[in-house]
């Protein structure tokens, strides 16, 4: 903790801070997110977990000859292993990203927040939301590590601060940006000492991407279009383990 009070150390280990926001230092402090208790109580009789995809149509390096190398079955996978520790989660597996036979990748983030505010007025019980994606890199990159002997996908968690260089962006509120900031940055932290290797930087950009509808928010990139299904369903293990650490609080 005390190399984490050190900003430009926290700065230079944990994050990726994109040219349209600023990390700045009074939101940036490690004592804050670590110490803050994001945990809640299982109940398995209402929904707590809703698992989405802003956009839905991305696909791994294995598509389409495996039919299932996208998004929205890694989303399943996910839920499967949630669900086998209790937790009662809704994966919606709307599309937001192709409307009249277009692909929109930028209006998708309207569409879907438009989705899962209805999903939330639907089941005020749910209290984490997951954005399920895979990122877009060069082609000669391959963002794997190895876990217990298996080929894994990298994972990189992905915060909307609702800030640009000048300050706030004031038609963006996040009222709870300080507990997505948490939320990331503790599983980040966990999973640095469980699964070495797993984890890219945390990525901080400028806009908001829906994660102020629940405190316990994330946008999760898993793996890029170079990744295979296999190694991408491989990485569900270990992130289903640090999202049920940070909401058991154990």
């Amino acid at each position: 903790l005390a190399q984490l009070q050190d900003y430009d150390f926290l700065i230079k280990h944990f994050y990726t801070v994109h040219s349209s926001t600023t990390a700045k230092r009074e939101e940036m402090d490690a004592a804050v997110l670590t110490g803050m208790d994001l945990s809640m109580k299982k109940d398995p009789s209402v929904p707590q977990i809703l698992i989405y995809h802003t956009h839905s149509q991305e696909t791994y390096a294995d598509y389409p000859e495996n039919p299932e190398a996208d998004v929205i079955h890694l989303g399943e996978e996910l839920a499967v292993l949630l669900r086998e520790r209790g937790y009662n989660v809704f994966h919606d597996e709307s599309v937001y990203d192709y409307r009249d036979g277009k692909l929109d990748r930028s209006a998708a983030y309207t569409y879907a927040l438009d989705g899962i505010t209805g999903l939330l007025q639907k089941y005020p019980s749910i209290e984490v939301v997951l954005d399920i994606h895979r990122d877009g890199v060069a082609d000669g990159t391959r963002l794997v590590t190895e876990i217990d002997g298996t080929e894994t996908a990298k994972i990189m968690f992905f915060n909307g601060t609702s800030m640009s260089p000048d300050g706030p962006i004031e038609y963006l509120p996040n009222p709870n940006l300080k507990e997505n900031l948490a939320f990331s940055f503790q599983m980040q932290l966990l999973a640095d000492g469980k699964y070495p290797g797993l984890m890219r930087k945390i990525y901080l950009k400028g806009l908001r991407y829906n994660e102020h509808v629940r405190a316990r928010s994330a946008l999760i990139e898993v793996g890029a279009q170079t990744n295979t299904y296999a190694e991408a369903k491989a990485a569900m293990m270990p992130l289903s383990d640090l999202l049920d650490q940070v909401l058991t609080g154990e």
